[in-house]
């Protein structure tokens, strides 16, 4: 199994991330790193989240932004 990270815009289109993340084992460690370098994606242009496993969509989107 493969958790990963989608980075978008607060539209939904995918973007760049500033902090080119793996694939994580575990939905924790996919969390742990979100968690780790959330404020460096955000700077870096993307507004939020959308974590899978396996190709299928877990949650999201989830914003970056606290305050959104």
């Amino acid at each position: 199994m493969a958790w990963t990270w989608r980075f978008e815009k607060s539209d939904g289109t995918e973007v760049q991330p500033a902090v080119v993340p793996e694939e994580f084992p575990t939905q924790g460690d996919a969390e742990s790193w979100i968690g780790e370098y959330w404020k460096d994606l955000l700077e870096g242009g993307a507004d939020q989240v959308v974590l899978s496993e396996d190709g299928t969509k877990i949650y999201g989107p989830m914003p970056l932004n606290a305050e959104a």
